[in-house]
């Protein structure tokens, strides 16, 4: 799985696709032009090389995670050797574990209503919706 041929490391978005941080290459690409990932505390391109050491911050809508790459891979294969080619800081996983338990108790910052729309609502609700 790992491929450690070269020693100039593998293209950013190339890794991120194949430790299954994103589904697809050009998802990643996006990401990191979007700003979403960053390379050693630097911005980061889709071609930039990755090595192993290197500490990648990545933004996955409310996710964020702060990843050390292990190993190197141009394939994607299967999650659990995905998951062989980083390891997640500890202070990383005790944030996004603080945010789930939030989210938890807050209800997902939803605001549910108590029951059903009655039928003026439901118009006037119609009505919003025709005027956007």
């Amino acid at each position: 799985m790992t491929d450690q041929t070269s020693s100039s490391g593998v293209r950013a978005d190339v890794w991120l696709w194949a430790a299954r941080f994103f589904k697809t290459r050009s998802l990643a690409k996006q990401a990191i032009e979007g700003g979403k990932v960053v390379l050693n505390d630097a911005p980061c391109k889709p071609a930039r090389p990755v090595v192993a050491g290197d500490t990648l911050r990545i933004t996955r809508g409310d996710e964020r995670l702060v990843c050390i790459v292990v190993a190197l891979s141009a394939k994607r294969g299967p999650a659990p050797e995905a998951r062989k080619l980083y390891t997640e800081t500890d202070e990383s996983i005790a944030e996004r574990e603080r945010l789930r338990e939030d989210k938890r108790l807050t209800g997902g910052a939803l605001l549910r209503p108590d029951s059903r729309p009655d039928k003026r609502s439901r118009r006037l609700i119609q009505d919003l919706k025709k005027t956007l």
